[in-house]
């Protein structure tokens, strides 16, 4: 059967064929009974839109790019969080009639490749995904003049949506000193990101004010960095009774070095992650968290990708943070 034409559906619904590319186009200009009898039309015919003549007019390709910064070491394809992060805003988009492109940017070739295809016209719109601050894509991607969101603070010419990290941290470390915990060593993420930075600068703002002894180790978000930032901390501090990890794979990394090294946990060391993954309710003791809604984050950021498409506000979003009391704390 010869495919149904724009001249058929105006002809069935007695109106120009520009009213029809109107009513397809989505314009706001076109009077409900025309619309009405237009839509009648293309159900009764089953016509279906030609993408690439209706992109052409509307200049619009309705693909959205998911940016991830992927480094050598595979912490996004390891961190279930991150996976969780894509998979809901990838549903969110698609049901919004996008396109997802999930492109990794995590070498100097990959970043390459996505700005030029951005610069193509490919794309109406990106999500950036696990930036670190050193990254130049951001600021690249926000010359070209598409709507750019971010899903985690990167940036200052792009709109975010990010948790409350410095007030999670500090969730963290009150509710240790309240259970009586004194010497509180946290494990960092990697510095050069703004997440990694905000839990740490939560972490050593109550050490101060209370009037505690910072005691650092950096990590670099994935469990080896963990595990042996917890041994490394034990050598140096061998009475610590307490460990922040700025994330629960570093927590788990951390919790297996205690067990190995015979300090029960929380009996002699209480340890608090972040991010509540799904892994936290398994560990053994379970594991003690600061809850980060991960399908709120990225639903959060998808709505807001799709305003700035419709000209609404570029307000960032903070997420409220909130502390999840297990077995290990």
């Amino acid at each position: 059967m010869n495919r149904p034409t724009l001249e058929a559906v105006a002809a069935r619904a007695g109106v120009s064929k520009s009213s029809v590319s109107r009513v397809i186009n989505g314009a706001s200009t076109v009077a409900p009974s025309i619309r009405d009898v237009v839509l009648r039309a293309v159900r009764e015919l089953g016509y279906v839109p030609h993408a690439a003549a209706r992109n052409l007019a509307t200049r619009r390709t309705d693909a959205v790019a998911l940016v991830v910064s992927d480094p050598p070491k595979g912490l996004v394809s390891d961190d279930p969080m991150f996976s969780a992060v894509v998979r809901q805003a990838s549903r969110k988009l698609e049901a919004a009639g996008k396109q997802v492109v999930l492109m990794l940017a995590g070498s100097d070739d990959g970043r390459a490749r996505v700005a030029q295809y951005v610069a193509a016209g490919h794309v109406d719109g990106v999500v950036l995904i696990s930036m670190h601050g050193t990254d130049t894509l951001p600021a690249t991607l926000a010359r070209k003049g598409l709507p750019i969101v971010s899903l985690g603070r990167m940036n200052p010419t792009v709109p975010y949506v990010d948790n409350d990290n410095l007030g999670g941290a500090g969730l963290a470390v009150r509710h240790l000193l309240q259970r009586g915990r004194r010497r509180i060593a946290t494990i960092t993420g990697p510095l050069d990101m703004i997440a990694s930075q905000e839990r740490l600068t939560g972490y050593t703002t109550v050490m101060r004010e209370t009037g505690h002894r910072s005691i650092v180790a950096l990590g670099d978000f994935t469990r080896i960095s963990g595990a042996d930032a917890m041994r490394q901390v034990l050598q140096d501090d061998p009475g610590l009774d307490a460990v922040f990890a700025a994330n629960d794979l570093m927590a788990i990394g951390a919790l297996r070095t205690l067990r190995e090294a015979g300090r029960r946990v929380p009996d002699d060391v209480a340890v608090i992650g972040f991010d509540d993954i799904e892994a936290a309710l398994y560990t053994a003791p379970a594991l003690t968290t600061i809850h980060s809604p991960m399908t709120d984050w990225a639903t959060a950021t998808v709505n807001l990708l799709l305003g700035l498409f419709d000209g609404g506000p570029d307000t960032p979003v903070l997420l409220p943070a909130e502390l999840v009391v297990r077995e290990s704390a």
